[in-house]
């Protein structure tokens, strides 16, 4: 019965729960008739725009956040999802993943209503990449510990923002809203993460699928660095 029990908490977590909730949303719009290749029909769904936002729409910038705009789109960003929330929330605990991808979805969607407010904008991408800007904080926290989780987290973001660049129709100023309010907040959350009996590791897998180590407050004398 331990057993059953363990392997159930495995799939109740708040990254699964945050791609369950972004799965519902898409079969929501599917199911209401959205048009993905309208702007009209995403703006009167619950997209994102700038000129709604200002005239006192503010709930746009978290339904805009859950929608998506085609299957390709989803299935990419609950690809990131699961391999940056599973890291974050292993390494900082399932409150502070949550206050991070929160506060990640409101810069990135602030970021669009100040900097590109003529986007009609959705998708979960502005707080996916705040968890890779939290993986950037984690590893500066760690110190020399860390390092090498930010390299092994720099050359996927780097290639994230050259494809965010490079391709049309994707929002530049959500994404580096998300990631700037991401690396904030886990900055800040970092140093209220829980406490764990000293030198406890924990296992997590890294989005290129190397295994690495996320230590809670061991002391300084017993840690391995993250690898």
């Amino acid at each position: 019965m331990c057993v059953a029990r363990a392997e159930a908490d495995a799939y109740v977590s708040a990254t699964n729960l945050l791609i369950a909730v972004n799965i519902l949303a898409y079969i929501w719009e599917v199911a209401s008739g959205t048009r993905f290749d309208s702007n009209y029909s995403l703006v009167a769904h619950g997209a994102l725009y700038g000129p709604l936002v200002m005239r006192g729409e503010w709930w746009r910038i978290v339904t805009g956040g859950f929608m998506h705009g085609g299957i390709a789109h989803i299935a990419l960003n609950m690809f990131a999802l699961y391999q940056l929330g599973n890291f974050v929330e292993a390494a900082l605990g399932a409150p502070r993943m949550l206050a991070i991808y929160t506060i990640s979805l409101f810069g990135g969607g602030l970021a669009v209503v100040y900097f590109s407010p003529g986007d009609v904008t959705v998708g979960a991408s502005g707080a996916i990449f705040g968890l890779f800007g939290a993986l950037l904080a984690i590893g500066v926290r760690l110190g020399a510990r860390g390092r090498s989780l930010i390299a092994s987290t720099l050359p996927i973001l780097l290639i994230n923002l050259a494809f965010t660049f490079a391709v049309p129709f994707i929002s530049k100023a959500g994404h580096l809203g998300g990631l700037a309010s991401g690396f904030l907040a886990g900055l800040a959350l970092f140093m209220l993460r829980p406490a764990a009996p000293p030198g406890t590791p924990v296992a997590v897998t890294t989005g290129a699928g190397e295994t690495a180590e996320a230590e809670l407050l061991p002391p300084e004398e017993n840690v391995r660095p993250v690898r």
